[in-house]
């Protein structure tokens, strides 16, 4: 019953991970570009694509938060040590490095913005928004390695008996 808790608590915060950012993309990033278009500013025209790659950035943020759900219900489950849970990490790793391959690509964007507005910490943001993800999808990889030489053994014991 104990570990139900913590999932539920786990369940939450990924939850309240999700809130903030589906209300970004349906509030604040159309007030963006909306605001960009009726500007007098130079460097406006750059931030179409990065809201672009902003938007396009969420969908692998949302598949990874479901499949973080998954996890946690095969932990529920008590599944936690199967090849859904493997699965579900290869997922979210591959999430995490599309993410980053998103603002890679608009990290050309950001550069101009910086410069055009003198403005470093808009390139200090971009390189954040590129390097969490991708450790993230580290962790996740390191969590699916270790997880699939846990159900390695667990095989061999079992075989063993």
């Amino acid at each position: 019953m104990k570990r139900r808790g913590s999932t539920l608590f786990l369940k939450i915060v990924v939850f309240l991970l999700a809130v903030p950012i589906l209300g970004m993309c349906i509030f604040l990033l159309p007030k963006i570009a909306s605001e960009a278009a009726n500007s007098d500013w130079e460097p406006a025209k750059y931030v179409y694509p990065i809201l672009v790659v902003m938007y396009a950035s969420a969908i692998p943020f949302f598949i990874a938060l479901y499949q973080a759900l998954r996890l946690l219900s095969y932990i529920d489950k008590n599944k936690a040590f199967s090849d859904l849970s493997v699965k579900a990490l290869r997922i979210i790793k591959f999430c995490g490095v599309a993410i980053s391959v998103f603002y890679v690509a608009a990290m050309p964007f950001f550069y101009l913005i910086g410069e055009k507005d003198d403005a470093p910490g808009v390139i200090l943001i971009g390189m954040v928004l590129t390097f969490a993800p991708v450790v993230i999808a580290v962790f996740a990889a390191v969590l699916q390695k270790l997880l699939k030489e846990a159900i390695d053994i667990k095989s061999e014991n079992d075989l063993t008996v």
